[in-house]
């Protein structure tokens, strides 16, 4: 588990990741040491990953849809079969309507329509659902320490 400074920690790096540990450690009341500390535990715990979030139509990457999977067989077999699709930028299990919620980003439509059939030929695959963006209105990254 996490305490309240790792929170603020975390707080803080959400808004600006790039934070120096001298000026996080101001805003937190620690150390340079015992922040550069704290933020390595946390990120070797796999409790936060420090990356470039970027806006994928403006690298190049102009479709995105989500997948809702319907399975027979084992559903995490699989997601780790998509999850080796480069596109295949989020799975998640599910108990509901589909076995598997997939997020496909992809350069156009042809390459989409690519994964989407091939997603729909795997063993074990009994339908998919295509949800194509049309805008994305609220993309955030400050929950869980609030």
């Amino acid at each position: 588990m996490i305490d309240d400074v790792d929170r603020e920690i975390i707080k803080c790096l959400q808004t600006d990741g790039r934070m120096s540990y001298s000026t996080l450690g101001r805003l937190i009341g620690l150390s340079d040491a015992a922040t550069r500390q704290r933020v390595r535990r946390l990120t070797a715990r796999g409790v936060i990953d420090i990356v470039a979030v970027t806006d994928p139509v403006k690298i190049g990457l102009g479709y995105q849809a989500l997948l809702g999977i319907t399975v027979t067989d084992d559903a995490r077999r699989l997601a780790a079969d998509i999850g080796a699709m480069d596109d295949a930028v989020y799975i998640v299990l599910t108990a509901g309507r589909y076995d598997l919620i997939v997020e496909l980003v992809c350069t156009d439509g042809d390459t989409f329509v690519s994964h989407v059939n091939t997603i729909r030929t795997m063993d074990g695959v009994m339908s998919v659902e295509t949800l194509p963006y049309l805008g994305i209105t609220k993309q955030t990254y400050d929950w869980g320490v609030g």
